[in-house]
């Protein structure tokens, strides 16, 4: 049964929104509010853990549960488990929800995590030999990430017309050092890939990065534009759209306490959103 958005009257104190499963009472007191929010560990949910006590200030508790996939969290979501997750960039949000027909909104960007290349073989992309094998992970709404990297450098270009942030390899029209793309790993597998030597070059999302000590601004030979269209949002279903608690949630995590935290924390390897 899905999670729906309870409101409930209080005598002496208005009317308070609590987050909640039906059957399930998540809310502590009948003037708290509760979100179950579904986050990557490295950096969303420290963001959140961060963001608690100045969300506590506003009357909302975050009941925080962390993933290591793409899947699930929107699975979750669909099914009602979360009122809301914050993990994926809006290209995959876009592509998830148009293949699986979820029913989702976006209620707001707040950072960026640059996706970058990396190689224990070359310290620079210049470097790069002919026929290079680059690893890259199976979610196809980086691969556009990738080629940008790539064409920015001067390695490759995409046929005419073609919208790099819905690019594949095969949209590639001139690829000067023949480089060799293989894309058949879960995305949380290229850190032990890079750090196992495999492959020329690996492409690593900045969050499975930092989660494994791997620092993007020092590590990577190439790193993504900070002026990214690939920037992290807060999701919920379409029915919580517009949700005061949901938009306070939001409100918070924008804020400059936690852009501030953001910045002192990763040093440009995760950057706030500013819109």
């Amino acid at each position: 049964m899905k999670k729906s958005l309870v409101y409930g009257a209080i005598l002496t104190l208005g009317l308070s929104l609590t987050l909640a499963a039906c059957g399930n009472d998540t809310a502590k007191e009948n003037d708290e509010t509760v979100i179950k929010i579904g986050a990557s560990n490295v950096p969303h949910a420290e963001i959140l853990e961060f963001a608690k006590p100045l969300l506590e200030k506003e009357g909302i508790t975050l009941d925080i549960t962390t993933y290591n996939d793409y899947i699930v969290p929107n699975v979750a979501l669909d099914e009602g488990d979360l009122d809301a997750n914050y993990f994926q960039h809006r290209p995959f949000f876009d592509s998830v929800v148009a293949e699986n027909d979820f029913d989702f909104t976006d209620e707001g960007a707040i950072h960026i995590e640059p996706l970058g290349l990396y190689s224990k073989k070359y310290e620079s992309l210049a470097d790069v030999k002919d026929g290079a094998i680059v690893l890259t992970s199976n979610v196809q709404s980086d691969w556009g990430r990738i080629i940008s990297i790539l064409a920015e450098e001067g390695l490759v270009t995409l046929k005419e017309g073609i919208e790099p942030t819905t690019a594949t390899f095969d949209d590639i029209d001139k690829n000067t050092k023949n480089l060799k793309f293989e894309y058949e790993n879960d995305p949380a597998l290229m850190t032990t890939l890079y750090q196992q030597e495999e492959g020329d070059l690996v492409a690593i999302n900045s969050n499975f990065a930092v989660d494994q000590d791997i620092n993007p601004i020092k590590d990577s030979v190439a790193l993504e534009s900070t002026s990214s269209p690939y920037a992290n949002i807060v999701a919920v279903r379409s029915e919580d759209a517009g949700n005061p608690a949901i938009k306070t949630l939001v409100k918070i995590l924008k804020s400059k306490e936690v852009q501030e935290y953001i910045i002192n924390e990763w040093d440009g390897a995760v950057v706030p959103v500013k819109e």
